[in-house]
């Protein structure tokens, strides 16, 4: 059922795009606003307008949606996800390709929080109801390491741990080429790409991200790396490489070669967490965890190596 609201435009977004005033006035998400009016959802004055439209003081704004039905939790045994560690405080899984971290809209694949409720595992009920519990998320083609908060205490401190960058996350990857230098540090802003709701690129606007690497084996088309992110953005490793046309291993959407990635047997990028260490925040404690990669990319490198 749709609901609408017929109201001016204050002073105070005078001059503002219609996706962002339209957010501010009526508490929607950014890309909610712009979603609506993508569907001819918002009038000014009784023209349609798009999310780039300049708003003006006093000008009569409508806008009509159908309300977002949020995602829940559906408790979902996941094959191949397994518990590395579980205490009373945090959960640490191994979690493999093809799925998230916790419920979104336009996903109907499983999920983390999917998994360890069906394990009878609980979570904190910090955060968003959807993702209740998530301190950091993994790409649903990126296997590896993945620590769930489960006591309130542990969600603040992981959640302020990882913000603070006191966390340690290692990992290792296969880039197209060989990086020159072997061994380096990558320094670029990541934002989304204008125009494309899934992918991000380097951006003028975008967030500051710093990638360190060095290089653990070099075969004749492609190396293996072993990766630290200072920051944690989106798709951060994903990005800076194709960045620099080493685009990791069986990544189509940042422009590996599909040939490649047809040879290596890989449906998606050769990414995994291998390391994840931090303070305990329940025992004050350093504690350290390690995944070996999954069998899917151990196949590549081994028909790598064997070329």
């Amino acid at each position: 059922m749709s609901e609408s609201r017929l109201l001016p435009v204050p002073d105070g977004l005078e001059g503002v795009r219609a996706d962002a005033g339209i957010a501010r006035l009526l508490g929607f998400s950014r890309s909610f606003a712009a979603e609506v009016i993508d569907a001819g959802g918002v009038r000014v004055n009784g023209a349609v307008v798009d999310k780039s439209h300049r708003l003006a003081a006093g000008d009569l704004l409508e806008v009509e949606w159908t309300p977002r039905q949020e995602p829940t939790v559906v408790a979902a045994e996941v094959p191949g996800l397994s518990i590395v560690h579980e205490d009373d405080d945090l959960v640490v899984v191994d979690k493999p390709p093809g799925v998230v971290a916790h419920p979104a809209l336009g996903w109907d694949g499983p999920t983390v929080l999917g998994a360890l409720a069906a394990a009878g595992i609980a979570v904190s009920r910090l955060g968003p109801v959807e993702r209740a519990g998530i301190v950091h998320r993994l790409d649903a083609g990126t296997s590896g390491l993945m620590v769930v908060a489960k006591s309130d205490r542990a969600y603040t401190e992981l959640k302020r741990m990882f913000h603070d960058r006191e966390v340690d996350k290692i990992y290792q990857a296969l880039a197209q080429g060989h990086p020159d230098p072997s061994s380096g540090t990558i320094d670029a802003p990541i934002g989304r790409q204008p125009g494309a709701e899934w992918k991000f690129g380097i951006t003028a606007e975008g967030k500051h991200a710093v990638t360190h690497y060095e290089t653990i084996e070099a075969f004749p088309y492609a190396s293996l790396l072993r990766i630290k992110l200072e920051t944690g953005r989106t798709h951060q490793i994903r990005v800076h490489f194709a960045a620099q046309r080493h685009p990791l291993a069986g990544d189509a959407l940042y422009g590996a070669d599909p040939v490649l990635a047809a040879r290596l047997g890989l449906t998606r990028q050769w990414l995994h967490a291998v390391e994840l260490s931090f303070r305990h925040p329940g025992t004050g404690r350093e504690v350290s965890f390690s995944s070996p990669p999954a069998p899917d990319l151990v196949a590549a490198l081994e028909i790598l190596a064997g070329e």
